[in-house]
């Protein structure tokens, strides 16, 4: 896709996120409702299914894209967090699952007759240790049973598909931890009081996640996705997709934060003079822009390699860390720009500091992120 093309894009997406002027995130917010008019006017739109083939009813189009139209959500003030998942989850689904699941789920998905935004792998007693999950799915006949339970899975009460980790071999009958997890699909409305109960879990941002519970859940065993006991490759896979698609969101949430503090400090005179014309305002803008810019580049070098077939994991990594720290840093930069106004809920800069926050944590800690890097990149010895 060309620069244009895609400028295109962000401008379109930009148009549309208009039409969702800011007083309706915060009256979202302050109830802690789902975007459901948003959502709908993204799929409508075709921008959640622009990952799918087209002979599927998709876009086709790269993560390039995807990370464009997510980016620019965020840029206009707006939360794609309501909806980001289907995105990634698809990297799933499309590599790994089987020629009959993607002509039963994926047209449906493209037409918003399906929603796939619930990912079901971190557990309470598990967290970022993903190999450690506990929740099984043992296979009778032609079905699945699974208990368990899953927590920070966002979106469940909203979404009809999930995509689902479970042990499917012990851990301790493996040759390697990594080893005997499987992924599935999971029809959440047919699940739902049939072995599937969901609880919200009440944050400090409107992210609508729950805590997910498993009493002799029954999937049918063509809804398991690749092969049995690859499971944690195939999740993976899709978390460098994750990474990268969120590390543009952050991008975005960076370059509103930016743009709201130097309108507010042209804007603002106190004392007889604007006071971005002091530098003690000036110099933090300057340096949240540049460290938004930096990020910037690793994001569009990390998406291309996914694009291309690359071993990205690095870059995917680094992406997510130096969009989040930027966006962080702008974040507080633009809050500390408008002094106490930016408490203030008309002004939107709180409850955006609020969800841009959550990126410092998940989808991955920044402390895991660093690991990595000094593991697997720099050659240290493993710290965990």
């Amino acid at each position: 896709m060309s620069p244009q093309e895609l400028q295109d894009i962000r401008d379109a997406v930009a148009k549309l996120c208009a039409t969702f002027p800011m007083e309706y995130w915060r009256e979202l917010d302050r109830e802690r409702r789902y975007p459901t008019d948003f959502v709908r006017a993204l799929t409508e739109a075709g921008y959640l299914s622009c990952l799918i083939p087209e002979e599927y009813g998709g876009s086709g189009l790269g993560l390039s894209t995807a990370a464009a139209i997510l980016q620019e959500v965020q840029r206009s003030g707006a939360n794609g967090a309501a909806c980001h998942a289907q995105m990634y989850i698809m990297g799933t689904l499309l590599r790994h699952g089987s020629p009959a699941q993607k002509a039963m789920y994926l047209p449906k998905i493209a037409r918003g007759e399906l929603r796939l935004q619930a990912f079901g792998v971190t557990e309470p007693t598990a967290g970022t240790d993903t190999t450690s999950i506990r929740t099984t799915a043992v296979k009778k006949g032609d079905k699945y049973i699974v208990n368990g339970q899953k927590v920070w899975t966002s979106r469940a009460e909203h979404s009809d598909l999930m995509l689902l980790l479970a042990r499917t071999t012990p851990k301790d009958e493996t040759t390697k931890k990594s080893e005997g997890m499987s992924v599935f699909i999971v029809d959440m409305k047919k699940a739902l009081d049939r072995g599937l109960t969901i609880r919200p879990i009440r944050t400090m941002i409107n992210h609508a996640t729950t805590e997910v519970f498993f009493d002799n859940m029954e999937v049918p065993a063509e809804n398991l996705v690749g092969e049995e006991g690859r499971g944690f490759r195939y999740i993976l896979d899709g978390m460098n997709a994750e990474r990268i698609l969120i590390a543009a969101e952050c991008i975005g949430d960076a370059r509103w934060f930016i743009e709201k503090a130097t309108g507010y400090a042209n804007e603002r005179r106190v004392f007889g003079r604007a006071i971005g014309q002091n530098q003690g305002v000036q110099f933090p803008i300057a340096r949240a822009y540049m460290a938004t810019e930096a990020a910037s580049l690793m994001v569009e070098h990390a998406a291309a390699l996914y694009e291309s077939g690359q071993p990205c994991g690095k870059e995917a990594n680094m992406a997510k860390q130096l969009a989040a720290e930027a966006s962080f840093q702008a974040g507080d930069t633009c809050l500390q720009t408008h002094g106490g106004f930016g408490f203030a809920e008309e002004y939107d800069v709180e409850r955006k500091w609020r969800e841009t926050r959550l990126y410092q944590i998940a989808p991955i800690s920044t402390n895991l992120v660093l690991s990595y890097i000094a593991e697997h990149v720099l050659g240290l010895p493993r710290s965990y």
